[in-house]
């Protein structure tokens, strides 16, 4: 037993490998051993080095948005002889500088609601007798607690609710806010890669208050300009204005901040571009379920110490702002790596060519004898030296 741990110990501590060097002169094996290399070569090249950067290390950026509004809208309701200007604390939700706002387009104003009770608008929630009516019941689309009472002059069930209620089954056709096609979205945004310690700004060199007061983005005139005209923006993400300003949409703007560190820093520009969201804007025309965009909110009052409140249905366009950023810097790191991975693809044309030279040739047997070659240094009487080094190289032409 002891001889067979001290027989296994010695083969282990006192043998050594070494890899046997056969010279092989194979046309097709050698085309195939070429071409797997090329193969990996141009992969290293092309792929991880030249697109994929590999040899950089990159950074993403932390980001700040201020926006804001410029623009005046005029209405003037038929019926009413009401006529009103709305600025930007009117139109624009909520209050401006966040990423994320919604420009007002369109409404519906139901003026003057009380608590109290009332009939249901016509059409919705209709009635028969007051057993369509379940007291103390709320319908989903209802606007307020059913008291139990059917109203035959309305055929509909009466309700606690702010009355009158409101009646948005028509709107306004054209959009009662066409003016804000003029209006214009001034975009400043600051970013910082913290790995990199570079902090860069929208509004780049050359970008001073006197161009600011003149410009208007336009892609290949003007790619720098933070300003932007609403119609253009709508233009730009596929809507059409019209359609969009009727029923409200959404639209994105990204703001896209790629930049190579190599270069000089000032070459670090932003890009913009405009997506229009919520499905493809083309379909805006088509009659299809809850298209555009809209909400509510109420202006409460008190009139004779009663409140009251007006209830405005607004239909908008959602601009979101969105910062993509990456930037990029050599690195050795990264490069060594890149470098070190692809010498170890490299060992794939010999895994390939092993393969079919030990397997698949006529000769292979012949060539696996010349691959594997046992020695023993202890009963080998050509080979005595023990710190003779073995390298053998042996050709054969097929």
């Amino acid at each position: 037993m002891k001889s067979h741990i001290s027989n296994a110990l010695s083969d282990f501590f006192f043998e050594y490998e070494t890899p046997r060097q056969v010279l092989v002169r194979n046309r097709r094996v050698g085309v195939v051993c070429r071409l797997i290399q090329l193969g990996v070569l141009a992969y290293i090249i092309g792929w991880v080095f030249i697109y994929e950067k590999g040899y950089q290390s990159n950074d993403t950026a932390i980001s700040s948005v201020f926006t804001k509004m410029k623009g005046v809208g005029y209405t003037s309701e038929k019926g009413h002889e009401r006529e009103r200007v709305w600025d930007v604390a009117d139109y624009v939700f909520p209050a401006q500088g966040d990423a994320s706002f919604v420009v007002m387009t369109n409404y519906i104003i139901t003026e003057g609601q009380k608590m109290g009770k009332c009939p249901e608008i016509p059409g919705k929630h209709g009635c028969s007798s007051d057993a369509d009516c379940d007291e103390g019941k709320y319908k989903r689309t209802g606007h307020g607690q059913m008291t139990g009472v059917c109203v035959n002059e309305t055929q509909t069930c009466e309700v606690i609710a702010w009355c009158p209620v409101e009646d948005d089954h028509t709107i306004p056709d054209p959009p009662r806010l066409m003016s804000a096609e003029n209006y214009t979205l001034f975009i400043k945004n600051s970013i910082t890669f913290p790995l990199f310690k570079v902090t860069r700004s929208n509004l780049v060199e050359n970008i001073d208050a006197k161009y600011i007061g003149k410009c208007l983005y336009e892609p290949k005139k003007d790619p720098l300009c933070p300003i932007f005209n609403l119609g253009d923006i709508v233009k730009y993400s596929g809507f059409n204005f019209t359609t969009i300003a009727k029923v409200g949409g959404a639209i994105g703007i990204v703001v896209d901040w790629t930049c190579n560190l190599d270069l000089d820093v000032t070459k670090c520009k932003p890009k913009y571009t405009f997506h229009g969201l919520y499905g493809n804007p083309a379909e805006m025309d088509k009659a299809r379920a809850s298209i555009g965009y809209n909400f509510r909110f109420a202006k409460p009052f008190l009139e004779d110490k009663v409140e009251k409140r007006t209830l405005m249905k607004v239909f908008g366009i959602r601009i979101d702002i969105i910062v993509q950023s990456l930037a990029r810097k050599f690195d050795i790191i990264p490069t060594l790596t890149a470098i070190g991975s692809g010498v170890g693809i490299f060992g794939v044309a010999t895994v390939v060519c092993d393969l079919v030279l030990l397997n698949l040739l006529p000769k292979r047997e012949f060539y696996q004898k010349m691959k594997f070659k046992y020695t023993d240094t202890h009963n080998s009487t050509q080979e005595q030296s023990s710190d003779m080094c073995i390298t053998e190289k042996d050709g054969s032409q097929e």
